[in-house]
């Protein structure tokens, strides 16, 4: 069944929005709803059951490492790059008053 758009539902949903919507705008938003669930009737026309639904065409593998433990750096070689240290930790512009 067809899904169309008429004056008085975009009226509505523009209620339900709380968006005063003129007389100009209805009629392009009608318009351009309509459009939209046309599109959408002719895909619902296409898909049939024996069709998996997928994301991607192309199955995707995500492509992990391994989980190993490692020796974590020291403080000094984390800190070894920054412009300034104090006290062992990085120091930043102050962003608050």
């Amino acid at each position: 069944m067809p899904t169309t758009f008429d004056r008085a539902q975009i009226e509505h949903l523009g209620d339900l929005a709380r968006i005063a919507l003129t007389d100009d705008e209805i009629t392009r938003l009608q318009g351009e709803l309509n459009v939209i669930a046309d599109s959408i009737n002719k895909i619902q026309e296409v898909a049939t059951d024996d069709v998996q639904p997928t994301a991607n065409p192309v199955p995707l593998e995500a492509y992990m490492r391994p989980d190993e433990p490692a020796t974590p750096l020291t403080q000094q070689e984390a800190t070894a790059g920054a412009p300034a240290v104090e006290h062992g930790m990085f120091v930043a512009p102050q962003i608050q008053g």
